[in-house]
């Protein structure tokens, strides 16, 4: 395959935000400062056995339960030591870490039995993959504040894949869980270990405030079905760095909830900054946006990455009924390296809660900047579908140095034509028809 080597800037029609101004105000650039606490206990004194075939859900429980009580002392720690720990889904509680030794691993119990069943949350009005409730995740928090999951490498391995055979079998009772999912919670910290084989997302911080994830390592088989690395979710005030995820689906996704419930509930995705990340996606987008984002994603500032063997670079999903919008979207020095599609936005990408959703929702992309972009082994550098009820796909997008970059351009609602173009140049919609220039 021909090598393409290019820098490409993507601006929306519109002035662009200032990357690195003066009043920026980063997540990431904010120091993180994990005092000790001056509490400490071992799940081993709560009875757990570390042999991978013992159920230690009830240890967890009781040692966390039991840590409550230095909530107003400082908080607390329940250390993890070296070995293979089973467990069902546990809840923590506020001003705790929760630290995993090197060498310890929590294991999910296998057993959907032992994982807790929750309601749907009030953004989504369903499960995702079904109607009604949803199982709970591994390790689960709800308004929360000051908790932190650390360690030294230790790993959680959601053994996925017999959730991975449910979902493709379609026997599951409920849309799957995820490993760890804090709800409603501020002064989040996720660092320093390993998350294998959960059976649907890594990490989802939803409705939280001041989420820090960091130094953590995320993988699923490349066959492993929608297998979701990151997603903040109605979440504002989240850094992501020096992570390296790999996926069968999205490494990161941007949510803010889906159709009617996401508008009612109303928040937004907002002031998230990643930066120094890896990410690989199979079947997905190495880096995503929605398409369930009806609470509106903005301000986001993605910077020093590398996206690598993935199906979709960088992808921007909406459709009819969405509403809210994606804006304010800077992304800045990325190194793609065999890639299928560089950069996409579709109108036309996933599905609806209910019939319920109102057609006439129609979402905004607006003022989204991508520069400073080289790729190596680039099948196509962009794909972009729009919406026949919207005006335009609010794109601009410059390609140098000049060379023969296969390109999709669209006009609303439909893929328009399919050009090789030889020289530098420009594409933008008007009048919802793509112009090259």
């Amino acid at each position: 395959m021909k090598m393409l080597v290019v820098l490409l800037l993507l601006l929306s029609l519109g002035n662009a935000i200032k990357l690195g101004g003066e009043d920026d105000d980063r997540p990431c650039d904010s120091k993180l400062q994990l005092k000790p606490r001056p509490h400490s206990v071992s799940i081993l004194e709560f009875g757990a056995v570390g042999d991978g075939k013992t159920l230690n859900t009830l240890a967890f429980q009781n040692a966390i339960f039991y840590l409550k009580s230095f909530a107003d002392k400082g908080g607390a720690q329940l250390y993890v030591p070296p070995g293979r720990w089973l467990t069902g889904s546990f809840n923590l509680t506020s001003h705790l870490t929760l630290f995993l030794e090197k060498g310890a691993v929590i294991l999910g119990s296998l057993d959907p039995s032992h994982w807790g069943i929750l309601e749907p949350l009030p953004s989504y009005g369903r499960g995702i993959e079904l109607p009604g409730r949803r199982y709970r995740s591994l390790i689960y928090g709800y308004l929360l504040h000051d908790v932190v999951i650390t360690g030294d490498n230790g790993t959680i391995n959601g053994q996925g894949s017999v959730w991975w055979d449910w979902f493709n079998s379609r026997t599951l009772n409920y849309s799957r869980p995820h490993l760890v999912e804090i709800v409603a919670s501020k002064d989040v910290v996720v660092s320093n270990l390993t998350f294998v084989n959960s059976p649907a997302y890594n990490i989802h911080p939803v409705y939280c405030s001041d989420v820090h994830i960091h130094n953590i390592s995320v993988s699923a088989p490349p066959e492993s079905p929608y297998t979701v690395g990151i997603v903040p979710d109605s979440s504002d005030s989240v850094c992501i760095e020096d992570c390296s995820v790999g996926m069968g689906y999205d490494a990161i996704v941007f949510k803010s909830g889906w159709d009617e419930y996401g508008i009612a509930y109303g928040r937004p995705t907002t002031n998230v900054h990643i930066r120094r990340v890896q990410l690989q996606s199979s079947s997905g987008s190495a880096l995503a946006f929605g398409s369930e984002m009806s609470g509106g994603i903005s301000t986001v500032l993605v910077e020093h990455v590398h996206l690598y063997n993935s199906l979709s670079g960088i992808q921007f999903r909406t459709t009819k009924g969405r509403g809210g919008y994606i804006r304010d979207i800077i992304i800045s020095d990325v190194k793609m390296e065999d890639i299928g599609v560089a950069f996409g936005a579709s109108g036309q990408f996933g599905s609806h809660p209910d019939d319920n959703f109102d057609p006439n929702a129609l979402p905004v992309l607006d003022h989204i900047t991508l520069q400073d972009v080289i790729g190596t082994n680039i099948t196509m550098a962009g794909k972009f579908t729009g919406i026949q009820e919207s005006p335009s796909l609010p794109f601009v997008c410059r390609i140098s140095p000049c060379q023969s970059i296969p390109v999709l351009l669209p006009i609303v609602g439909y893929v328009h034509m399919f050009l090789v173009l030889p020289t530098c140049f420009l594409i933008h919609t008007l009048n919802g028809k793509a112009v090259a220039l």
